[in-house]
């Protein structure tokens, strides 16, 4: 007889693992009997993304603690999110880690980070917490089936598909039987497919948070410089509205600091960027035109009379255009880059130049179009867009509404945020939504 288990999660993340902790959390608050939760990982290393986000200190959460607030970080689940951080957000999280030994600390910006600064602390109090909970880990064991069955306790057969094991290791069952089944996969293909073979639609997953690739002379041996407080805005190749970008698409324009690198830009402004038009910039084939303001919110007229009037001042007529930035909060090679771009030599000074060229340079200033040639590598947190469709679950407790007895959690759901902690906050809430729900659906003469 296969072995049961009241709960089997799927998938060793951090949403698997903060819903086994919220289930035997809530149960034991109650009179109920313990329940036997079983947090199955494929690989032999359960919470490895935690341990190599942010750097390696693992931002766990964002200090933004007013729900509608929070979920203008979310460019896909916003409208379901919504409901679901009024039970828990992140005040709830940092409670729960601080109740649990682990020292956090917040960053002017808002992220929140572990005090020691090492994810290791996170991963630490998470296995520590499922240890003093009893839930048990199974590790190199993947699932390849999840079947519903008709017996009176157990609701799911799972069939297992083990990995490589140590020779000291007793062998596990090739199948388990489960009263409730939470899928925890991340973004991965195989949790798509079990979601899909129980009848649930899913979006396809597509990298979000990515840098863009922009072979470009203005760019060329300028990497490492960043400049704050530039504007970008997404639009089809050639500068034309793609098809699919409309009024009701949020998010294609953003302000920021950008980071210019090897192969393009980066930085906080192009990953926002990117995660908005995720979708999009897939079925575009990572081919798009980006129009750059670096100077932020002003406008091509308005830099063009401050460089007239810049031009007109007689202590700046004889100094060169190239070594004199009227900018300042450009940096110098920048500053000649776009210059140059816009025809001026380095041997004029200031007083020479034609009102045209001024005209060329106020538009390379405030409106310089760049040509998307694709996307840099996944940042290290590895964030995609897609997953099980968000209208076929239920938000107050993350039940299937096809598959009673099914829940979701996390990144397998087609929920995805910003970078500063927003994705792992995503997988707290919902791993600790389906946890307590899952331990609520066990009466207390059944738990």
């Amino acid at each position: 007889m296969p072995p049961f288990f009241d709960l089997a999660i799927i998938g060793g993340g951090a949403a698997g693992f903060f819903a086994a902790l919220a289930c035997a959390e809530t149960v034991k608050k109650s009179s109920a009997r313990p329940l036997r939760i079983l947090i199955l990982e494929k690989t032999g290393h359960p919470l490895a993304k935690v341990l190599v986000s942010g750097g390696g200190r693992c931002n766990v959460t964002h200090a933004c603690f007013d729900p509608a607030l929070l979920v203008q970080s979310y460019p896909r689940g916003a409208a379901e999110l919504r409901s679901a951080f009024t039970r828990f957000q992140p005040a709830d999280t940092i409670a729960w880690f601080e109740e649990h030994g682990l020292a956090l600390k917040t960053e002017p910006d808002g992220r929140v980070f572990p005090a020691s600064d090492s994810a290791q602390s996170v991963v630490d109090c998470l296995r520590e917490a499922a240890l003093q909970a009893g839930v048990e880990l199974w590790t190199q064991m993947g699932v390849a089936t999840i079947e519903v069955t008709s017996q009176p306790e157990a609701s799911f057969l799972l069939r297992l598909r083990p990995g490589r094991r140590l020779a000291d290791q007793p062998p596990l069952p090739e199948t388990l039987l489960a009263g409730r089944v939470l899928l925890a996969t991340g973004g991965e293909a195989a949790g798509f497919r079990l979601a899909a073979d129980l009848g649930h639609p899913t979006q396809p997953a597509v990298p979000s948070l990515f840098t863009f690739t922009v072979p470009d002379p203005r760019l060329e041996g300028l990497a490492g410089l960043s400049v704050k407080n530039v504007a970008l805005k997404l639009v089809g190749e050639n500068g034309a509205a793609h098809t699919d970008v409309s009024p009701r698409l949020p998010g294609l324009e953003q302000s920021g600091a950008v980071l210019i690198t090897h192969w393009g830009l980066s930085g906080p402004a192009v990953l926002r960027l990117s995660a908005w038009g995720a979708r999009w910039l897939h079925a575009c084939g990572y081919h798009a035109s980006l129009f750059v303001n670096w100077l932020g919110t002003a406008s091509a007229e308005e830099t063009l009379n401050f460089l007239r009037k810049y031009k007109e001042n007689r202590s700046n007529a004889r100094q060169k255009t190239a070594a004199h930035n009227p900018f300042g909060r450009l940096p110098l090679r920048l500053w000649k880059s776009l210059a140059q771009a816009a025809g001026i030599e380095e041997k004029y000074n200031w007083g020479d130049l034609p009102k045209a060229a001024l005209v060329r340079l106020a538009e390379e200033l405030t409106r310089g179009c760049y040509s998307i040639q694709g996307k840099g590598p996944f940042k290290e947190e590895f964030v995609t867009c897609g997953g099980v469709r968000l209208d076929k679950v239920n938000f107050k407790t993350m039940e299937s509404r096809l598959v009673p007895g099914l829940y979701f959690a996390g990144e397998v759901l087609d929920v995805d945020g910003l970078t500063g902690g927003f994705n792992f906050q995503n997988a707290w809430t919902t791993g600790w939504i389906a946890g307590t729900a899952i331990a609520h659906s066990y009466r207390p003469e059944q738990a």
